[in-house]
């Protein structure tokens, strides 16, 4: 069994696995699980009312999750699997702790194969933020992650700038980060 296996097994236990992404390193639980999702919110000292949001293994398990509407899927093909968190409606499947009480859910189909594997083997969404306390650094090392978790899966430095967050609902940039210039753009040419 490697490691990406006894992760998975972690997480179905309600464990928590630290993980890299193609930006920062994540802190990954069962994200249709209320036990790991508080145990999430506990580890990193988070508000209850912040939404969480959720790594996925392909654009199938995205729209078992959110409402995609044809502009959505255009962007979604056009950005993912890569550094940028989609906004959307949730479906009810998703725990509303995961919302923050809005109702919206951020996901991800990050371009690293590490949280790929780890949902395409769960058949399910993970947890995808940072694996650091609220309001720390985000952690591009291992070293960085200093939060509890039951397993971390040491992958080296990564870049270290966070997903680009953009809310689809509303289409606008939540949050500034990676390849946000190009987000931007697609946003202007599609009003």
């Amino acid at each position: 069994m490697d490691l990406v296996e006894t992760a998975v097994q972690v997480i179905q236990r309600d464990g928590l696995v630290v993980y890299p992404t193609d930006t920062v390193y994540g802190l990954g639980g069962d994200a249709l699980s209320d036990e790991a999702i508080e145990k999430v919110f506990e580890a990193k000292g988070r508000d209850l009312s912040t939404p969480i949001s959720v790594a996925v293994a392909d654009i199938e398990m995205l729209a078992a999750l959110a409402h995609v509407d044809s502009f959505a899927e255009e962007f979604i093909g056009a950005f993912l699997p890569g550094p940028v968190t989609v906004v959307l409606m949730a479906r009810n499947i998703i725990p509303a702790l995961l919302t923050g009480g809005t109702g919206m859910i951020g996901l991800r189909i990050p371009a690293h194969e590490v949280p790929l594997r780890i949902t395409s083997i769960l058949d399910g969404p993970i947890t995808a933020t940072s694996a650091n306390r609220s309001g720390a650094p985000d952690p591009r090392t291992a070293a960085e992650c200093h939060v509890p978790h039951d397993l971390l899966l040491d992958y080296g430095p990564l870049p270290g700038t966070p997903s680009t967050v953009v809310d689809l609902v509303n289409r606008t940039v939540i949050r500034p980060g990676v390849g946000q210039a190009r987000v931007r753009e697609f946003l202007a040419t599609h009003e």
